[in-house]
């Protein structure tokens, strides 16, 4: 009787895969930078919003049943980059038992004809993404283990993977893993640089280690498409005593700041924050009696990296990221089953962060703090504005009452909405003067009071007065 409710359950599974309408988006090309070199587009000009997650263990710890139905949710709410780790030990094993490699980083011996090994495992996983017009972005190797990966090596397992993924539609390449750039700089290079001349057709980057952005490091290299950072998992004036910081003091939750570093950088390169606070994880990471990150927390970090610049945002949640169930080891005081995390609010609330930003042109956008008049706060009291040319969009955390400057956009009259980030509802707040105009908040003071101002050139068309949600944009 277990057995077949489980093959009806994939069936079913399978039915509902099968009859929804699944956006591909490499049918608008592949991935590039964009002429201003801010954002990453489609060959044919379509902008393209990063919405990812941190999903670093899912080549190791999930089956091919609950691959389906993960990457099935993931692209039901929204997210179409999932940041995984290829290899993350030596050796690296998946849930099947079946080993990826060993120290001499020769392949052969692991894909063997006829064997369901963690190679073919890794390929399921690609594929399934694309059904679900999913991208997957490859860490090829954490950056605990470069110290075991000379240049020679590195090359070797660059070519291996460039030849095995590069007619692959969906991949986003990775390299380093939660290290300082200066760790191993020739390896990754020599990994970078192999990748590349077997896969020309795909964007890279470098994951840095927290606190960091891969613009200090590696913004001149060829390989190079666009900056990451990581703006890690601390709360302002934590310092752990680790010595590593190379930021100010009681900054450490402003992710905002490591667009504005990373831009300070010439070429210009897109920036994205590809770690940031993860949901349900204690602040701080290794004392589990800490309070722990919530959704208001995601929240801010997304809209905040998005507003000062950002071409997409990366979430990411404690037991998701390490599939944390049952029966498993967890890291960092996880308590959750991954499929109990995948309810929780803000896991569900970044799509909206994505529908926003497609409802407006989106490549022409730029981040303008001119926006807001007079004094700006400091920590949560940070009030964010980017524009178009046509439509302004302003972030408050705090719900203090904040003056703007309508008249950065086009238009005598603007129409202005006030949006909740945690339901993608809005309210019309009605025609406004081309003028400095003071808004309050309809919350209290902090702590899921966050919302975005919307204001619009009152000729155009993007939002209905009458609309009570944001439409949906994949």
């Amino acid at each position: 009787m277990k057995k077949i409710l489980t093959g009806l359950l994939l069936a079913l599974i399978a039915i509902g895969t099968e009859a929804a309408t699944v956006h591909k988006p490499w049918e608008n090309g592949k991935l590039k930078v964009s002429d201003n070199h801010r954002y990453l587009i489609h060959e044919n000009g379509q902008p393209f919003f990063w919405l990812g997650n941190t999903s670093w263990l899912l080549p190791e710890r999930l089956n091919r049943d609950e691959v389906e139905f993960f990457l099935t949710r993931e692209r039901e709410e929204g997210y179409n980059v999932e940041q995984i780790q290829v290899l993350n030990a030596i050796p690296t094993y998946n849930i099947y038992g079946q080993q990826a490699n060993d120290e001499t980083f020769d392949f052969k011996p692991f894909v063997r004809a006829g064997v369901y090994g963690y190679w073919e495992h890794l390929d399921y996983i690609v594929d399934m993404a694309a059904s679900n017009g999913i991208y997957i972005a490859m860490d090829c190797i954490w950056g605990s283990q470069i110290n075991k990966m000379d240049e020679k090596k590195a090359a070797s397992y660059g070519k291996f993977l460039g030849e095995r993924y590069k007619d692959k539609p969906n991949i986003i390449w990775l390299i380093g893993g939660d290290i300082m750039g200066d760790k191993g700089t020739a390896a990754w290079d020599a990994l970078a640089r192999a990748i590349k001349r077997a896969d020309p057709n795909h964007v890279m980057t470098f994951h840095p280690r927290g606190r960091t952005t891969s613009a200090w490091w590696y913004n001149d290299r060829e390989w190079l498409d666009f900056n990451m950072f990581q703006s890690g998992h601390r709360r302002y004036g934590q310092r752990n005593g680790d010595g590593d910081y190379t930021i100010k003091d009681n900054t450490e939750e402003d992710n905002w700041r490591y667009v504005e570093m990373s831009w300070e950088k010439q070429p210009l390169k897109p920036v994205i924050d590809g770690e940031p606070s993860y949901e349900d994880i204690p602040q701080g990471l290794h004392d589990f009696s800490a309070p722990r990150w919530q959704d208001y927390d995601v929240r801010r970090y997304a809209y905040w990296a998005v507003f000062a610049g950002c071409f997409g945002h990366t979430y990411g949640h404690n037991s998701i990221m390490q599939f944390m169930r049952p029966g498993v080891l967890a890291s960092f005081g996880a308590e959750k089953a991954w499929w109990d995390a995948m309810r929780d609010p803000g896991y569900l609330q970044m799509k909206y962060l994505k529908w926003l930003m497609l409802t407006f042109p989106f490549t022409e956008r730029v981040a303008d703090q001119s926006i807001i008049a007079g004094q700006n706060g400091e920590r949560y009291d940070r009030i964010i504005a980017t524009r178009g040319t046509d439509y302004l969009l302003v972030y408050n955390y705090s719900g203090k009452p904040m003056q703007v400057d309508l008249s950065k956009i086009s238009g005598e009259k603007k129409k202005v909405w006030m949006m909740n980030p945690a339901d993608g509802t809005l309210r019309y707040l009605g025609t406004f003067d081309s003028k400095t105009t003071e808004f309050s908040f309809d919350g209290a003071y902090l702590r899921s009071s966050d919302r975005v101002l919307i204001a619009v050139d009152s000729s155009k068309n993007y939002i209905s007065p009458q609309a009570t949600q944001l439409e949906e944009k994949w």
